[in-house]
């Protein structure tokens, strides 16, 4: 990944926190420019009685610059949607193909808008994916084929001197199915680092570590190393 660009497309902050920053944190470290984009604010995530929509995605955001730090990020482009009410509408699609136009990345990471639950995700659990995950991932999808290749798409773009790009790489973060693995272990400590940056959403943090610690585990055993990525690679024509 050295002196490419890559976009990591989330719903949330925290969210490619928890499924790539050990990855992104690595290829950053390689000479990656790597930017986030995060399509809501986040404002619905706490349990605080206290606490107001306003306040929160204002938290939210200063949590999540500072998580980009630790893993090298250059910048962080926030839509600020309201948690919960992310579609994959073409007001979001156009946002995401401007910003891709904007940067223009090699390699854009989002998640899997295929995976809408699990019946036994964690310890015997049940998963359903949160609605904004898959609204973004859609969304994010879409942007990178077809609608930022061609031209006729959103042209008033070209009016503003944004070009057509063609995206050559689609990471989908997978927590399911095992398709390429990437090796986090000298990366692993900066996204635990990262993750702790979001105070506002770990009532015990200790146990989210352990969480996190276990999946890299058991992909890093597929991988044959200690701790690792999964993701669903999809290299576009």
């Amino acid at each position: 990944m050295k002196n490419k660009v890559i976009l990591a497309v989330g719903a949330h902050p925290d969210d490619m926190d928890f499924g790539a920053s050990g990855s992104v944190a690595k290829w950053a470290k390689e000479g990656a420019k790597v930017y986030y984009l995060i399509a809501t604010d986040g404002s619905r995530g706490s349990e605080d009685p206290e606490m107001t929509h306003k306040k929160l995605a204002g938290i939210r955001v200063k949590e999540q610059e500072k998580a980009a730090k630790v893993l090298g990020v250059k910048k962080v482009f926030f839509l600020n949607h309201t948690d919960t009410q992310l579609v994959a509408d073409l007001e979001l699609k156009e946002k995401i193909v401007r910003i891709i136009r904007e940067i223009r990345p090699e390699v854009v990471i989002t998640m899997d808008p295929t995976f809408y639950y699990s019946t036994d995700f964690f310890n015997g659990f049940g998963f359903v994916n949160h609605t904004d995950h898959r609204a973004v991932s859609l969304a994010a999808m879409d942007a990178c084929f077809p609608l930022s290749r061609d031209r006729l798409t959103f042209p008033e773009h070209e009016k503003q001197g944004l070009k057509p790009h063609k995206v050559k790489e689609l990471l989908l973060v997978s927590l399911k199915k095992k398709d390429y693995l990437v090796d986090i272990s000298k990366s692993f400590d900066k996204k635990i680092k990262a993750l702790s940056m979001h105070r506002s959403q770990f009532s015990d943090f200790k146990e989210v570590e352990k969480r996190i610690t276990k999946r890299a585990e058991f992909w890093g055993k597929k991988k044959s190393c200690k701790f690792a990525e999964n993701f669903i690679r999809i290299k576009l024509a």
